[in-house]
């Protein structure tokens, strides 16, 4: 075995394909409806290198995080126009409309709704403010799994699933040193601790913790701080999220998230996989696909993609 890499990589399942996001670029490899897989590829010099905040504990996270917005809309789009379920590219001026869309949707959804909910609930069940707290993170976690399982109730998501199955198989042979053949790769578990799931999870509890500090507030600043702390536990739960991933003592803090991917990740099929080992080479530097094809054979069909 090879040693594993340095740097870690990431990724999203998109339309019929997968993006990668490594430390030097990101790129998006789509199936056609031809069969063909076709890849594109940007630069993407490291955060740390852009901006000085990015160094910062909770900054950072909350950077990441609205990169990792724009760079998935993209993504979408590019991929949606690829497999042939969008005629035309979807514009610039329409991906940050969406983006806008998503965030105030996700605050009123996520942020708004629980604590209405529990002010109300609380009134039946008791109106102590810790109470009032529990019910309102209870409805929180239970809002974001529900959603979570409800989406995956359609065909076309569970395809999507499948590609985020085969995009966390991808990353564990790739950082584990592994050849990136398909026979390899799906040896591996399609759950991640790095995974979106996971944060998702996380930001759930940490809202929690941070929300009971501020138990004691009126009703009306309890809602305000639903929306006006969202950066911070952003920030928070991104830091927990790295934690979780590189230290073994904070591998508990993963483990809500792997549990949940038990609904947003699918086994792939072999062909699903080499999408996302094409998009996984077209993200990575030529010495590193180098390195890659040093560990031993790698997929065909991925390195047949074209590229646009």
């Amino acid at each position: 075995m090879s040693r594993p890499p340095g740097a870690t990589v990431g990724g999203q399942a998109v339309l019929e394909g997968v993006m990668m996001r490594a430390p030097a670029a990101w790129a998006v490899a789509v199936r056609r409806p031809d069969g063909v897989i076709e890849a594109i590829s940007h630069d993407l010099p490291r955060l740390t290198a852009r901006s000085k905040l990015a160094k910062v504990p909770l900054f950072r996270g909350v950077m990441v995080l609205i990169e990792s917005l724009q760079l998935g809309f993209k993504a979408l789009s590019w991929s949606a126009e690829k497999s042939g379920e969008e005629d035309e590219e979807i514009s610039k001026k329409e991906i940050i409309g969406a983006m806008v869309f998503a965030v105030f949707l996700a605050i009123g959804l996520f942020a708004v709704l629980p604590v209405v909910s529990a002010k109300w609930l609380a009134g039946f069940l008791g109106d102590g403010s810790i109470t009032f707290v529990v019910i309102d993170g209870i409805i929180r976690i239970g809002l974001i799994v529900g959603y979570v399982w409800l989406i995956s109730r359609s065909k076309d998501i569970q395809r999507v699933f499948q590609y985020h199955g085969a995009e966390h198989k991808t990353i564990h042979a790739y950082e584990n040193g592994r050849p990136l053949d398909v026979e390899s790769i799906q040896e591996y578990s399609p759950r991640h601790p790095r995974c979106g799931t996971s944060f998702l999870i996380i930001v759930g509890v940490v809202a929690f913790f941070v929300f009971l500090s501020l138990a004691e507030l009126p009703f009306a600043w309890q809602v305000a701080s639903r929306v006006l702390l969202v950066p911070l536990i952003a920030g928070l739960s991104y830091e927990v999220l790295k934690a979780a991933a590189g230290q073994s003592w904070m591998a508990w803090a993963s483990r809500p998230g792997m549990w949940v991917q038990a609904i947003t990740t699918k086994e792939p099929d072999n062909l699903q996989v080499e999408v996302a080992i094409a998009s996984l080479l077209a993200a990575l530097t030529e010495n590193e696909v180098v390195e890659v094809k040093q560990r031993g054979a790698v997929a065909p069909g991925a390195l047949a993609a074209e590229f646009g």
